[in-house]
């Protein structure tokens, strides 16, 4: 069930008497669990629910909430290729959500639903890309905390490939070294075209590893710069892909400046392409018409704000002035917004967002 009036949703949470609100948010991947494995699961979390409730209200509201409960867990898609669910309920509020995200279950019983709660779940997960370049190959790992996966890319990934594709006339220089040195770009020019499309498919903090030298030329000529969060020089063509991992650990030992980089890296690209919407007012009007892939947001920032005569359009209200169409925080209505059309958000450290207004929203494109 979805309740789109947001002004109608903030006075129901700001009442209490329509407690206890519940929310619901774990793991829900059918395509990967057996679905008997996944009701389990939210039996467990329904007694959890209940004997929490039992401690604190009457048996009819607690027959009345669970009731609303298990109608919402009752009609889950199984179908869904999503990686976790938000389930909130309340005497009069029932939403499901179904997320990209990945997260650790949480159970919260309280007045009121923090929809932030649901971002402050997500699992971090410490995925990035690594190219490592040599003279005569490269190879793409998509690598986290524990392994690394190698990834294919639609271009070759060996030099020969090449040899026979850079023209008589370049072919028959008699400098030898100019003609590596031209064949190594074309090779390395291929591969970041190669590279470019995996990062639409992977928007991950992108690692570069070679020698001064190659690392050098590839430098020259890539056009994903934007998204390379270190080169590490050196010789690794015969490095295992277990001594590479190790090389990485201390690279991505701190996670969450690694992630905070990506994204401000994220940010210049959509601004770059027009596809930022930036301040308050401008993402509310963005993520009302459903054009939010991320939203990016610094801690603890708040926006008490009131509609004008049209919803997709809010300004900044005074707290002390609150007319009829206050809206307690359009930050937290914005993560709703943009979750429920299928995008994410993430949180930065206070500061990180000076210059953008505190937060952004990042279009698809």
């Amino acid at each position: 069930m979805e309740i789109k009036t947001s002004e109608q949703f903030a006075e129901i949470l700001e009442s209490p008497k329509y407690l206890p609100c519940i929310s619901l948010i774990m793991p829900f991947e059918p395509k990967m669990s057996l679905k008997r494995e996944l009701d389990h699961k939210l039996k467990l979390a329904k007694n959890k629910i209940e004997a929490e409730l039992m401690l604190n209200f009457s048996e009819e509201v607690i027959s009345s909430i669970l009731e609303k409960f298990q109608q919402s867990i009752s009609n889950l898609n199984y179908y869904t290729h999503k990686k976790s669910i938000a389930v909130f309920v309340s005497p009069l509020i029932q939403k499901v959500y179904y997320l990209d995200m990945p997260v650790d279950e949480k159970i919260t019983i309280d007045e009121s639903f923090e929809i932030r709660d649901l971002i402050y779940s997500k699992k971090e997960i410490h995925k990035y890309l690594l190219v490592v370049l040599s003279s005569k190959w490269t190879k793409i790992y998509l690598g986290n905390t524990t392994q690394f996966i190698r990834v294919t890319s639609n271009v070759p990934d060996n030099i020969e490939a090449f040899k026979n594709d850079i023209g008589e006339k370049i072919a028959n220089f008699s400098d030898e070294t100019k003609r590596k040195e031209i064949l190594l770009n074309k090779f390395l020019m291929h591969t970041d075209n190669g590279l470019s499309l995996l990062l639409q498919a992977y928007k991950l903090p992108l690692f570069v590893m070679g020698t001064v030298k190659t690392a050098g030329h590839f430098k020259a000529i890539t056009h994903n710069a934007k998204h390379v969060i270190e080169y590490i020089h050196g010789n690794f063509e015969e490095k295992s892909e277990n001594e590479l991992h190790q090389i990485m650990e201390p690279y991505v030992a701190d996670w969450k400046k690694i992630i905070q980089d990506n994204l401000l890296k994220q940010i210049e690209e959509a601004m770059s392409k027009r596809k930022l919407a930036i301040g308050m007012e401008n993402v509310w009007k963005e993520a009302s018409q459903k054009k939010g892939r991320l939203l990016i947001v610094e801690k603890n920032y708040v926006y008490p704000a009131y509609h004008s005569a049209s919803p997709e359009i809010i300004f900044k209200q005074d707290e002390f002035n609150k007319n009829a169409f206050y809206i307690k925080d359009a930050v937290d209505d914005a993560i709703e917004k943009v979750l429920a059309s299928g995008g994410d958000v993430e949180f930065v450290d206070e500061g990180m967002l000076k210059n953008y207004r505190k937060i952004v929203l990042i279009e698809y494109y």
